[in-house]
């Protein structure tokens, strides 16, 4: 989350009181994440205080958000753990603020865990399985704007920035997963709504009785229709590696896909795949993290991501044999 666009008090509490979501009590800007603006809003109702986010939209238009906030409700409605977004009297999920469209969700319980367990990577898995089961009746479609074809686009405008060796490295993975998807058994792969960018502060934990407790997934906003796969190798390449060397940590990627299969067995074309699948997520979120990094936009709250995170990932992901311990759980 961070800041481009600013908004005042005033401009929250008119959004605010249309929605009769109570008197706004505090409104605070958030530095995390690169794609839109983002709000921690408390209001109070009847002597209850409520917290919210509002989010205003910097790069998805009118026309692409019920996709996002549909989801969200449907997936809400059916016990997935998400934030719901808050509707008008007329059942209007988006609305617009600054000249922008914008729109309120609550605002999930607990904190994030940056140092998960096998065991916070087994709540995680089984959410993600129910989730990937909930939406495969949500009518509404869009593809993952973050997928193939945008990598085909963006691979050589970021080229220009790179050294000899990474340049070598995003080619040929690129080539790599051009190969892939034209293989029958990539056409072969479940499909369906994906969160698509599931890190570890995208999810939330409370405690109860002492022990954490998955509250929550959120941050929708590069949700889109694409392999469940593809959703599975993204949470691995963040919750299952070492985030200073990049290196597969195989306990919590065993808890992780245990407690995923749990609630939905992979098939064998997933199984077949899955290795081409982490190195895709790690492509992914390098090319996406040096193009913000080399063409940044302007943000008074900003913090950016280290683009040679994920340039890590991926060369231990194309080199190592870290995913035969992880079809070894699968098999």
């Amino acid at each position: 989350m961070a800041v481009y666009t600013e908004v005042s008090t005033a401009e929250a509490h008119t959004l605010f009181a249309q929605l009769k979501l109570g008197e706004l009590i505090s409104l605070k800007g958030c530095a995390g994440g690169i794609e839109n603006t983002n709000y921690f809003a408390s209001t109070e109702l009847n002597g209850v205080t409520h917290d919210y986010v509002l989010t205003l939209f910097e790069r998805l238009s009118f026309e692409q958000l019920p996709f996002y906030l549909r989801l969200m409700k449907h997936l809400a409605q059916r016990g997935i753990a998400v934030p719901e977004p808050v509707a008008n009297a007329k059942g209007t999920l988006v609305f617009e603020v600054k000249g922008k469209p914008a729109a309120v969700v609550d605002k999930l319980r607990g904190k994030s865990e940056l140092a998960p367990t096998p065991a916070h990577c087994a709540q995680v898995g089984a959410m993600l399985a129910r989730m990937h089961l909930a939406g495969r009746d949500f009518e509404l479609s869009q593809p993952n704007l973050r997928g193939l074809d945008w990598w085909n686009e963006t691979v050589p405008v970021v080229l220009p920035f790179l050294t000899k060796a990474q340049s070598d490295l995003i080619t040929q993975e690129l080539a790599y997963q051009n190969h892939v998807a034209a293989q029958s058994s990539y056409a072969a792969l479940p499909r369906g709504p994906i969160h698509a960018d599931l890190f570890r502060d995208n999810v939330m934990f409370d405690t109860v009785s002492g022990e954490p407790l998955l509250s929550g997934f959120f941050d929708f906003y590069f949700a889109g229709v694409d392999t469940w796969a593809f959703d599975l190798a993204v949470c691995l390449n963040d919750w299952c590696i070492d985030l200073e060397t990049g290196a597969h940590h195989s306990q919590r990627a065993q808890s992780f896909i245990a407690a995923y299969e749990a609630e939905r067995p992979l098939l064998a074309a997933e199984r077949e795949l899955l290795a081409a699948m982490l190195r895709a997520g790690a492509l992914r979120f390098w090319l996406s993290r040096l193009w913000d990094y080399y063409l940044p936009r302007e943000a008074s709250v900003l913090q950016a991501h280290d683009p040679s995170h994920f340039e890590r990932v991926l060369r231990h992901r194309a080199t190592d044999v870290c995913h035969f311990d992880i079809l070894a759980v699968t098999a």
